[in-house]
């Protein structure tokens, strides 16, 4: 009897336990943070309409009605001819009443290539950090300068929930032209189809890939020739600027090894970060010369200027690496099978899954004879 009394204390103690644990983490930060997006969420969710009901709705706008045929069919030849797994996905359609979807946060240290990285729940380690509230992304951002590190702050137009929930396609999505319009689309679902945790860099620039070639590929097979030069033009400007980055990405690296933090003595510490700063003036400075002198001039899709301002950092560089890393060695893969980006899809997800700790040795694994 004492033992059954016992038991049920031990029960009541261990269930009060896990309340409490509970209640702090939601009145933690990231708890606090968590709640938003899932409100956020619920609230994108709640709005979702048909799209198929809404195209055939003759009271929906003919910009819109367009659009939103755009993205069935987009979806279906993900899946048809891509053989990726929309799921559910894209199937929905939600308005909404702002023009900007969602903040993303990414930050970097100034005198090393290492980056702020975030931990959520299921998904682990994240180089970035998307706010719904706006207010929010610009007081992290802020606080992240004032301790020292380079920051991006970047309005995003879509996002993916890896499959959990039946990702509508959103207001914000649809002002995109239709070239961007049918690269989101693949691009979402690619992460949807595979998602290899914890392997960020690897699954967006995987994804930029597919949505790339894979928007390059609708519009031939839809006859559309204007739009398939287009996203051939865009696809061009992605190599070029992600070898662009990866360049500047391995000078950086390079520089600041040379004068490493390791050493033991302060004074020494404090003159090899001095080395490291100067370094990355100079090395900026040199990109900005190449970006304007070289890479400008053979940027199709650019918008006048925009080399002259695109902001250059180490928070810049790595997320821009994010989504534009190896991209030419996928390419190499979609050469090898012969332009069958079906194929190449999933030669691609078999040496990721080969090799988890390290997917691009997996990648390029895939080409060794």
């Amino acid at each position: 009897m004492r033992r059954a009394i016992r038991r049920r204390r031990l029960g009541r103690i261990g269930l009060l336990g896990a309340i409490g644990a509970l209640l702090l983490f939601v009145i933690s930060p990231m708890g606090c943070y968590l709640s938003r997006a899932a409100w956020e969420e619920a609230r994108i969710l709640s709005r979702r309409q048909p799209i198929d009901r809404l195209v055939a709705d003759e009271r929906t706008p003919d910009a819109e009605r367009a659009k939103l045929a755009l993205v069935l069919e987009a979806r279906r030849f993900a899946a048809d001819s891509l053989s990726l797994r929309p799921e559910e996905s894209f199937t929905r359609y939600s308005r909404l009443d702002r023009d900007t979807l969602v903040l993303v946060v990414s930050a970097a240290y100034p005198d090393r290539l290492a980056r702020k990285t975030w931990w959520f729940p299921v998904v682990g380690r994240f180089p970035y950090k998307g706010f719904f509230d706006f207010g929010a992304a610009h007081r992290t951002a802020d606080a992240l300068r004032r301790d020292g590190f380079d920051v991006s702050l970047g309005a995003s137009s879509a996002f993916s929930t890896l499959g959990w929930f039946n990702d509508p396609v959103v207001s914000t999505t649809l002002r995109m032209d239709s070239v961007s319009l049918v690269n989101t689309v693949i691009h979402e679902i690619t992460h949807t189809t595979f998602f290899a945790k914890g392997q960020v860099v690897f699954n967006e620039s995987f994804a930029s890939f597919v949505g790339g070639r894979g928007a390059i590929a609708f519009f031939r097979a839809r006859g559309d020739s204007a739009s398939m030069m287009r996203a051939n033009a865009e696809w061009a400007d992605d190599l070029l600027l992600g070898a662009f980055w990866a360049r500047l990405h391995q000078q950086l690296d390079s520089a600041f090894a040379m004068h490493p933090d390791s050493v033991r003595d302060a004074v020494q510490q404090a003159a090899n970060r001095e080395r490291r700063l100067a370094a990355r003036r100079r090395l900026y400075a040199d990109a900005r010369r190449r970006l304007v002198d070289s890479i400008g001039p053979r940027l199709q899709t650019y918008p006048a200027g925009w080399v002259e301002r695109v902001p250059l950092d180490n928070a810049v560089v790595m997320a821009r690496q994010v989504y534009a890393t190896n991209l030419a060695l996928f390419d190499s893969v979609l050469v090898a099978e012969r332009d069958d980006l079906s194929r190449a899809v999933a030669r691609i997800v078999a040496g990721a899954k080969a090799r988890p700790a390290d997917p691009f040795a997996g990648v390029r694994a895939q080409l060794t004879p």
